[in-house]
């Protein structure tokens, strides 16, 4: 069984999604699960997380929406607004809602410092509470404050989406594989492997260079707390489906059976409660 631990739905917005530049009309329409079913059919992926791209409350009922009528669709990381006074009753209007797993706020495009902010700290903290999962979504320069996050809130399930997002085209990992390390120390933190085509040379990547990351990821969190995830559609700007599932899965054959079934699924189904 596969679970894609990382996956996007939107109805387009040139607006709205301004993020989705020229240099981007791959992406530059709709992505609903219509879509992605044939590729998960061909690829032998049984079921996904639904992750937020929008900053708004309507993206978590849209994605909610979207799962209540796609059973593959098994959990959903959705937002809410962590500036937000009433954050505790914003999160009572959703006790009912059991494929809602975690949240996510897009913090890599906010200052260093953001998560650290007593009322970013204060809802995050309320978030753990009810029972709920938060992806770290951030990029390698902003990685003392997934640290620092990290220590303030022990106990509180985190993950790091997309491997903190290494800087793979100039190759300036010396500090990112310092800090991943010391990440991965904390029992509560997993990574999601996803994401990493798309910061590298599109369709053009170093697989030298994406193997050193992935050992880097994988000596440090270890089988058990890393997940499996696509990025769709969002990693179609550097390949394809196949290509990086192929990729993981070629990696992870050096690993037990049992090593292998726990990133493709077991640990999603863990620490999404799936």
């Amino acid at each position: 069984m596969i679970i894609d631990a990382h996956i996007h739905f939107w109805n387009y917005n040139p607006v709205r999604d301004a993020w989705i530049t020229n240099d981007m009309n791959v992406i530059q329409r709709d992505f609903l699960p219509a879509d992605v079913q044939g590729i998960f059919t061909e690829n032998n992926i049984h079921g996904c997380v639904a992750v937020q791209a929008d900053q708004s409350p309507a993206e978590t009922d849209f994605l909610l929406k979207l799962a209540a009528e796609n059973d593959f669709i098994k959990g959903v990381s959705g937002w809410i607004d962590l500036t937000a006074a009433d954050i505790e009753q914003q999160l009572d209007a959703y006790k009912n809602e059991q494929k809602l797993k975690g949240f996510r706020h897009i913090a890599e495009g906010e200052p260093e410092g953001f998560l650290l902010r007593k009322d970013v700290l204060n809802s995050i903290s309320h978030i753990g509470r009810h029972g709920y999962a938060y992806d770290i979504l951030v990029k390698q320069h902003q990685l003392n404050d997934a640290l620092s996050l990290s220590e303030k809130l022990p106990g509180q399930r985190l993950i790091i989406d997309h491997c903190a997002k290494p800087a793979l085209r100039t190759g300036n990992l010396s500090t990112w594989k310092q800090q991943m390390k010391e990440l991965a120390l904390n029992p509560d933190i997993y990574c999601k492997l996803s994401g990493l085509l798309t910061e590298d040379h599109w369709h053009n990547c170093n697989e030298k260079q994406l193997k050193d990351c992935l050992d880097v990821i994988f000596e440090n969190f270890g089988t058990n707390k890393i997940l499996f995830g696509s990025d769709w559609p969002v990693m179609l700007l550097a390949g394809h489906y196949t290509q990086w599932k192929n990729l993981v899965q070629q990696y992870t054959s050096q690993f037990s059976q049992k090593e292998q079934d726990a990133v493709f699924s077991s640990n999603a189904i863990t620490f999404y409660n799936l």
